[in-house]
């Protein structure tokens, strides 16, 4: 790098970091989670606006790659903490409901996208029919566990009845839509490894769960005090990267290594150990990193040139998105008795987005499943479903009493377990 990049990037970034928080901190002003406005300040900072003089002013071509390393960093990490937080005791608690729930609010709007795929084909294919439509599907289908725990946690329902069968339901849509799309990329080919790696796919799993992760909990299970000391970090984001780094390698995303190795590190005694490393990683890659992923994801949406086809496309895609995934919700809670507000409530969470989808639409534009005008139309579709989740949550249910607040489900272990499974921040 000469001065004028190191000045540049330096500056560029100062700008991304101010702007995000701002703008988060209105968001937040206004009801929404803050990831809303550091969305909105990628899309500002893009093309969309004054036709990309701000984004050529602050970031110019020749530093642009290294706003996507360090932006795939921040996703690497971002991935990391979300596996750190996932809690496999809410699917073993979760009964019949959640699991039905979720299954119902994936195949719905999973069925619905191949089904808009095909209309879309002549104006936003790729030329893979199968991987688009596939692609589509998982797009339609996705929850964000962190976002819809942010949303509870800020209304302080993650204790409440819905907010823990929420929680169990948009956990089971993580493991499965992850699973989905690591299948999607292995079926297309599209993972830009050769043939041989990606069958070294299976044992790498097998070994991170049923090798390295025993012998991690019995490396602390005999350190009863394990603390995060300079060595415990350095081997926790060593291990992170170089597990991103594997499946980058055999043919996968990166962003499946690092989740993977989040939920491979031991849950039982590591509690104090796991939120350090929680809240040491979470707010350098909160300040920095994640915004400049949203500068990265927003440099790539230009709605400059939208035109009527354009709008009749975002509005089938909304129609397809919110109605498939609030249909599937709704109507597996209802089976199961669940009350008519509270089964709508549900379905409203369900249809949080946020960054999950982000980096979903943004592996797809990377391995060629989505075209750059359908991406973009994708993004407004991931900021559009968030923003109404909140609201939405309201009008059916209201803010919830103070009493009701309070009230825990299930036993205090398994509340203060779903509390745990919440801190992931935006």
């Amino acid at each position: 790098m000469n001065p004028h990049q190191t000045t540049s990037l330096l500056l560029g970034l100062a700008a991304v970091v101010i702007l995000a928080r701002v703008l988060g901190a209105l968001a937040r002003r206004l009801g929404q989670p803050p990831v809303i406005g550091e969305v909105v300040a990628g899309i500002a900072l893009g093309p969309t606006l004054f036709d990309g003089a701000v984004s050529d002013a602050l970031f110019p071509a020749d530093i642009r790659p290294l706003l996507g390393a360090l932006a795939a960093v921040g996703v690497a990490v971002f991935m990391f903490i979300v596996g750190l937080e996932w809690d496999a005791t809410l699917i073993r608690g979760s009964g019949s409901l959640a699991t039905s729930v979720s299954f119902s609010s994936i195949l719905v709007p999973f069925g619905l996208g191949m089904v808009l795929a095909l209309y879309l084909m002549d104006e936003y294919g790729t030329g893979d029919q199968t991987a688009f439509m596939l692609f589509m599907g998982i797009a339609m289908s996705i929850t964000a566990f962190p976002v819809l725990a942010r949303i509870l946690t800020d209304r302080k329902m993650t204790r409440s009845p819905l907010g823990v069968v929420a929680l169990a339901c948009a956990s089971i849509d993580d493991v499965l839509a992850w699973t989905v799309l690591a299948g999607v990329v292995v079926l297309s080919g599209s993972g830009g490894a050769d043939e041989w790696r990606i069958l070294l796919a299976i044992p790498y799993l097998l070994g991170m769960l049923f090798v390295l992760r025993p012998l991690l909990q019995r490396y602390a299970d005999r350190r009863p005090e394990l603390r995060l000391t300079p060595t415990v970090f350095a081997c926790v984001v060593a291990g992170l990267l170089l597990s991103a780094a594997a499946t980058e390698w055999v043919g996968l995303h990166y962003i499946f290594g690092a989740f993977l190795f989040g939920v491979v590190l031991p849950r039982t005694g590591t509690e104090r150990l796991r939120s350090e490393v929680h809240d040491r990683l979470g707010e350098m890659n909160g300040t920095l990193l994640l915004p400049v992923f949203f500068l990265v994801a927003g440099l790539k949406v230009d709605l400059s040139e939208l035109d009527m086809g354009g709008l009749g496309a975002l509005a089938l895609i909304l129609l397809v998105a919110v109605g498939g995934k609030f249909t599937g919700a709704f109507v597996a809670a209802r089976l199961n008795r669940m009350p008519v507000r509270q089964s709508a409530a549900l379905a409203a969470l369900m249809n949080t987005r946020g960054l999950t989808e982000l980096i979903v639409l943004n592996v797809g534009l990377q391995l060629g499943f989505l075209s750059q005008g359908l991406y973009s139309l994708m993004v407004v579709m991931a900021v559009v479903t968030t923003m109404m989740a909140g609201p939405l949550l309201t009008w059916f249910i209201g803010r919830p009493k103070d009493d009701d607040r309070s009230k825990a489900s299930g036993t205090p272990e398994k509340a203060e377990r779903t509390a745990g499974a919440v801190r992931t921040s935006l």
